[in-house]
């Protein structure tokens, strides 16, 4: 089987960092990212606020900034002297950015501290758990006592799908966020209130760590900056790869004219995506949901309609797995195929549609085929969609 080439491009779009992945020359992911995200820095917050109604408690976190925490979520708060517990107005506390602000809702903020890495996730809250993606019982089995003795009663830890099969690197990683969160608690209390206790790596650094290792031919980026960040993160946790971080320095073509990412940006916003065989889709983002519509369009094949029907179904259910991830799609998606007679061809695009999210790093599920044949899918929210990271952008 030929080995899948993977291509990724850092550059600068409109003031604000781009990143774009390439699958065989074929786009697959894309992301803007702003040099003010938060997501994921540590801060000592201060209590101004218990709203009991909610459960619910606001929490200032510097630089005129409020967050939302939740006490049902967080039943025991890090207090910034060390200590644990409930907490009153006017607590210091330490806190984390679980999600940015979204429109007019705050951003969101959690006591359950995640240091994350490529091959494990540390938490404050003492359990060990492992990917959903790793079915070895035995394996999983044998390590859960030695990491509960490496942890110590100290911390928690996810074990991510990357680490399976691969202990050595797994228990290095553990041991520099190990590293982290002490230096985090033990920092804390001599510490004025609204500081930054760890700052988060960048965007483009998490998508990288969400990858098996090995995953990337080339990552190239005409941004300093970004360049030693990545050169930096590839000694510490890939050595072998660094060599595939090249800094692109030709000032006759910039990366956005070489890889057309300009053109690559308004596909992936257009409503309307055109299939191969003269079939379309039509995505429409709404508040609760992303609905997906499959039509014939132009299609003039000479099979019978039902064949016809199925085998522009197949073909939309692939492409709607790449749009999905390409767009960065999240929450519940209906999909409204077309309509199709046969059981078995509606087991066989379900079963294809399955195939074709697989490989999207993103926990992707394929619930199922409604009475009215309208077909569930979820994906979990990470970040926020393509379409709503540049409004913002554009708004800012």
């Amino acid at each position: 089987m030929e080995k899948t080439l993977n291509k990724m491009i850092i550059t600068r779009w409109k003031g604000q960092l781009l990143t774009a992945t390439f699958t065989d020359e074929k786009p697959v992911e894309l992301g803007i990212e702003a040099d003010t995200s938060i997501l994921g820095n540590i801060y000592i917050g201060i209590v101004k606020r218990i709203v009991r109604n909610l459960n619910a408690a606001f929490v200032d976190f510097g630089e005129a900034r409020t967050g939302y925490y939740s006490l049902s979520d967080n039943p025991v708060s890090l207090h910034a002297d060390g200590t644990a517990g409930a907490v009153r107005c006017g607590d210091e506390i330490i806190v984390q950015v679980a999600k940015e602000a979204v429109k007019t809702k705050d951003p969101v903020l959690t006591a359950n501290l995640t240091f994350p890495g490529r091959y494990a996730i540390l938490t404050a809250r003492q359990s060990v758990g492992f990917s959903a993606r790793i079915n070895d019982r035995e394996w999983k089995d044998a390590l859960r006592p030695e990491l509960t003795e490496a942890l110590d009663g100290r911390a928690g830890v996810i074990v991510r799908t990357n680490a399976w099969q691969n202990e050595d690197a797994l228990f290095r990683e553990l041991s520099l966020l190990m590293e982290a969160f002490q230096k985090v608690m033990q920092g804390a209390p001599y510490r004025k209130a609204f500081s930054l206790l760890w700052e988060a790596e960048p965007e483009y650094v998490r998508s990288i760590q969400n990858c098996p290792p090995g995953s990337f031919e080339e990552i190239i980026t005409d941004v300093s900056e970004v360049c030693q960040t990545l050169t930096a993160f590839f000694r510490r946790c890939e050595p072998e790869s660094v060599e595939r971080v090249r800094f692109y320095e030709d000032k006759n073509l910039s990366l956005e004219k070489l890889y057309s990412l300009e053109t690559v940006l308004e596909r992936a916003l257009q409503k309307r995506v055109w299939l191969n065989s003269g079939g379309y889709l039509v995505i429409e983002p709404t508040e609760a949901l992303t609905v997906i519509d499959v039509n014939t369009g132009k299609y003039t094949g000479k099979k019978s309609q039902e064949e016809t029907i199925r085998l522009i179904n197949l073909e939309a259910a692939r492409e709607i797995a790449h749009q999905v991830r390409l767009r960065n799609i999240s929450g519940i998606v209906m999909i409204d195929f077309i309509d199709m007679k046969s059981e078995e061809n509606k087991k066989q695009l379900l079963e294809t549609l399955r195939q074709a999210v697989r490989p999207d790093p993103v926990k992707t599920t394929v619930v199922d085929m409604t009475a009215l044949d309208l077909v569930e899918m979820t994906r979990k929210k990470e970040k926020k969609p393509l379409w709503e990271q540049i409004a913002h952008m554009e708004k800012g």
